[in-house]
């Protein structure tokens, strides 16, 4: 995935779906993957066990979903210094350093801009009449990243705090009132808690009134550092712990805690009884064994930190196992039910009930913990059993084809527009999507307590894969449906409470057609502290209108907008659009849903953003009635040396007439008639198509704001690189055709159009142009140094994933295994053609990366291989770093460690690209017809005993969380 889009902006959750008229976005916020603020109705997952794949839809169906910056934060000291020592950048020992002494700081015009301080992230309260300001830290120390974590069954875990590793956190909480007039009130600060605490989960109560989160502190010799819940008065900001001992703990592995009612939460705490942990036997009771005696068809990909043995399962219990405990803000407890490795649990909207999951043995030591034995149980909201409604065995077996789900009942929530009615999804299919059936899935619906005899209801049968529903009431709710094999995606129209009326599709379209998609269903907050489809009246109007906010993707780029729908008759009014010349504006949550009753158009309230090329993203609140937008942010411009800098979305085309498009950035006051051309760093990340007009659309505005994360290309704008952005690269298999058969001559081909673009415009030096990626973007940039040595003089390759044979079971969006599709995972992979590599390469890998086929070995590896062959080459491996990096120590260095690459590579490149190519064949050549060589000549690879014992052993990876 690529995660190296990273802003300094603020981070509005949002709830959405992989379908094109996705939810819209709740008002909330979170932090990076860990610390995220509760919300009822919320969709629930385990993103960090479950080992499915996430859709490209899914990724990109919300912007607001990408606000937060991952490490975008201020430096908590100047001194560079890290755990291994620290030097400057200056020239004097810049060679000395080939051979590695230490961590290195980048020169000060690119460590300024990461160094910039970090902006708070904003949560508005169930009323809309505060707003919380959470502050943030700089980016972490790398002593935090080497703490001792345990690796089990796909997940990490912080022993000392029981709860994932890596957490990110806030330091402190402000509180605005926001005014009638719509200004800001002054800050008032959460107080009460101790100096230096970190704070995660930060969430409303029901009623607005008090806040929630947790706290830890950094330990002393000796001491816990386990976290803690907090409970802070809005009105006058005083904190304190909710449990009046100081021995009852979070348990944070999973789930950790939600607002049952105003004035009670649920809590998963770490069981009183427990002592410590298991201790591994110096002497295994006997060997480890697997077995297949069953013949059955085990199909898995690359999953990282799997169970090992049974120590690792017993380890696994001991820190998963939780105590559920209801607490209430007058410090009154009470334990329900019993010790258990909890993952989720949901109250139901009229606070009755509680849904709860749990995981449980066999456990297994080739998936991860998302495809354990699953069970989940109705109770009462106080604690007592009601009823089991599915105990889902162990699934190992789920075919990797896209698509392809778990068998049995999926999805079991509760219905937003309901006091307490379950509904969920059940698979007729057997969950594989080579299986073909009709219908595939069924929606099924029922009553929390069924009457004696009372059956569930089919309420809607889909042919395609189930996506979710967006409710609204009885008459009114969308289901959602796609498949990937063919990028359709379908929006039914239904009406749960009215039997006799016929569903209905609404929107049957491509996924990948972006300009064609409508937008999604803003939603509404009820009292309940659920989401429902806003419905909106017209004055004298009796028509049945929603509001679908849309991204307006166009040719000239996206321009987004508001429409007014009816969902009758199809008929829609555009009643807000984006500013189209100068900035760009996005409307993120409705304002005006704070009480019951029916939203008038004229009294509507939204929340907007506005930003430009060269302003930071602004908060404003618009209201319909006077037409008035009052700004609530005034955040200051991040990083203001490159304020001026220039930015364009440029279109060109491929040779085969596949229109593609970039953002070209340019360093600020550079002029091509007087500057000349500049060096160029090319970077990208390549994605798979069904349809060529799909692949050549606009995605994108040039008016948006250059978001700069800290290991971005575009901090080399500010050395004076001339930076094309996220060039397409479309892989494109129309109709049968699998795209991924022809991904050499379509990667090659979209990279000669790019850099031809460049050069036609006078902007890049036709010698001095670097490419560069993340994950599938390293493996791509790998590729081209192999296929397209005539365009680049160097390359910069970042965690990724080089000899596909390692992966024999699926990667990306290739569903077909290497036995299916050998000549395609040879042929895509670099690694095979490591002696065609001439151009200087500069691999750099996260030590402990825990994504699915990105294997620390796949760089290791593919270093040797290159160094086998004379390649010019460079290992960097980042200790204690995962798939993307987050120690500031690391973060600095590979910043320090790409411009050394670049500055030799590339500024100071003086030969022609297209120089010497002959005499690499030719000597090619010789090494294999001179009858004194003693070398074997590379085929497909090299050694064919070498490539078989590749295959030895395949190392499950875990799939790294999104974001």
């Amino acid at each position: 995935m690529n995660i190296n889009k990273a802003y300094h902006r603020l981070s509005l959750l949002s709830h959405h779906l992989p379908f094109s008229l996705s939810p819209p976005h709740f008002l909330s916020l979170s932090l990076p993957r860990f610390t995220s603020t509760r919300t009822r109705g919320r969709l629930r997952t385990l993103p960090s066990c479950a080992g499915g794949t996430t859709t490209r839809a899914a990724m990109s169906s919300s912007r607001f979903l990408h606000l937060v910056p991952i490490n975008a934060a201020a430096a908590e000291g100047d001194t560079g210094v890290g755990s291994n020592g620290s030097v400057s950048s200056t020239a004097e020992d810049e060679e000395n350093s080939a051979l590695g002494s230490g961590y290195r700081l980048p020169p000060p015009e690119i460590k300024d801009i990461v160094d910039a301080p970090p902006l708070p992230a904003l949560s508005f309260s169930p009323q809309r009449d505060k707003i919380l300001f959470l502050k943030r830290r700089a980016l972490p120390p790398l002593e935090e990243l080497a703490k001792p974590e345990e690796k089990l069954a796909g997940i990490r875990i912080d022993g000392k705090c029981n709860t994932r590793s890596r957490m990110s956190f806030y330091t402190s909480i402000g509180i605005h009132q926001l005014m009638p007039d719509g200004t800001l009130g002054p800050e008032k600060e959460v107080h009460g808690f101790p100096d230096g605490a970190k704070i995660n989960f930060v969430s409303w109560s029901l009623n607005g009134q008090h806040l929630s989160f947790s706290i830890r502190v950094d330990e002393e010799e000796n001491s816990s550092s386990k976290l803690r819940i907090w409970v802070a008065d809005v009105e006058t900001g005083k904190a304190r712990p909710l449990f009046q001992s100081p021995d009852i703990h979070l348990n944070a592995v999973f789930d950790n805690f939600v607002w049952v009612d105003d004035s009670t939460l649920l809590v998963c705490t770490i069981p009183l009884s427990r002592g410590d942990p298991p201790k591994k036997p110096l002497v295994p009771s006997g060997p480890k064994v697997q077995s297949n005696e069953q013949k059955n068809v085990v199909q898995v990909r690359t999953f990282q930190d799997l169970l090992k043995d049974e120590y690792d399962a017993d380890l696994f219990d001991y820190y998963a196992t939780t105590q559920l405990v209801l607490a209430s803000l007058d410090g009154t407890m009470k334990e329900i039910g019993p010790p258990a490795v909890y993952t989720s649990m949901d109250p139901s909207p009229d606070q009755k009930y509680l849904l709860i999951s749990s995981i449980h043995r066999p456990y297994s030591f080739i998936v991860p913990c998302g495809r354990f034995p699953k069970k989940v149980d109705l109770w009462t909201s106080e604690g007592k059993f009601v009823r089991e409604l599915c105990d889902l065995p162990l699934a190992e077996d789920i075919p990797i084809a896209f698509n392809s789900v778990r068998k049995g009942m999926r999805s079991i929530n509760w219905r937003a527009d309901k006091p307490s009615t379950l509904y969920w999804v059940e698979t007729q299919d057997e969950g594989d999507a080579k299986v073909e059936v009709s219908p595939r899935d069924i929606v099924y619906m029922q009553p929390a307590e069924p009457l004696d005899g009372e059956q569930q209801a089919i309420l809607h049968k889909l042919d395609l894969r189930y996506g979710g529903i967006s409710w609204c009431d009885d008459s009114l709710a969308l289901v959602y449906e796609s498949w990937y094999k063919t990028r359709r995606t379908r929006t039914w129209v239904i009406s749960p409470g009215s039997e006799d009326v016929s569903p209905r599709i609404l929107f049957d379209r491509s996924s990948e057609d972006v300009y064609s998609d409508p937008g999604s269903p803003m939603l509404r907050r009820t009292t309940a502290g659920t989401y429902v489809i806003a419905k909106i009246k017209k004055e004298n109007d009796e028509g049945t209108y929603i509001l679908l906010n849309g991204s307006g993707a166009t040719p000239e780029g996206n321009i987004p907008f508001l429409d007014l729908f009816d969902i009758n008759t199809g008929s829609k009014e555009r009643i807000w659009e984006s500013d189209k010349e100068k900035y760009y504006e996005t409307v993120v949550a409705l304002m005006s849903d704070q009480s019951e009753g029916d939203l008038y158009l004229n009294q509507l309230k939204i929340l907007t953003s506005k930003e430009s090329k060269t302003e930071n993203t602004q908060y404003f609140i618009q209201s319909w009635l006077d037409k008035k937008a009052c700004q609530i942010t005034n955040f200051p411009h991040p990083y203001p040396q490159l304020a001026s800098l220039q930015k364009e979305m440029i279109r060109y085309e491929r040779k085969d007439g596949v229109q593609l498009t970039a953002t070209l950035y340019l360093p600020p006051g550079y002029d091509p008639s007087k500057d000349g051309p500049l060096p160029c760093l090319v970077w990208s990340y390549p994605g798979e198509f069904k349809s060529k007009d799909a692949a050549g659309q606009v995605r994108g505005s040039p008016n948006e704001f250059a978001g700069i994360g800290p290991t971005s290309a575009l901090l080399w704008l500010a050395r004076r690189f001339a930076i094309l952005s996220g060039p397409t690269i479309p892989i494109i298999g129309e109709g049968n055709e699998e795209a991924n058969d022809r991904y050499v001559e379509q990667l090659v081909a979209s990279a000669e159009a790019a850099v031809e673009e460049v050069i036609r415009r006078g902007v890049a030096h036709p010698n001095k142009i670097a490419v560069g990626g993340h994950s599938y973007g390293a493996f791509m940039t790998a590729n081209l140094l192999a296929h397209a040595p005539h365009l680049f003089c160097c390359g910069i390759a970042r965690s990724g994933a080089y000899n596909r044979t390692l992966t024999p079971f699926g990667f990306q969006n290739e569903d077909r295994t290497l036995w299916e599709a050998t000549d395609t995972y040879v042929e895509m992979s670099p690694f095979m053609s490591a002696n065609k590599i001439k151009r200087p390469v500069l691999l750099i890998h996260g030590e402990e990366d825990n994504n699915p086929g990105t294997l620390t070995m796949q760089s290791d590896r593919f270093f040797n291989a290159l160094k086998g062959h004379g390649a010019l080459c460079r290992l960097v491996i980042l200790p204690f770093e995962s798939h993307g990096y987050a120690a500031r120590e690391s973060i600095m260095h590979v910043l320090w460690e790409t411009d050394r690459w670049l500055q030799k590579h590339c500024v100071s490149n003086t030969t022609n690209v297209n120089e010497n190519l002959d005499t690499c064949n030719d000597e090619a050549k010789e090494e294999i017809t001179d009858p004194e060589s003693k070398t074997v000549p590379a085929s497909g690879g090299g050694n064919p005993e070498l490539a078989e014992s590749e295959h030895e052993g395949f190392h499950p990876r875990a799939r790294a969380s999104l974001w």
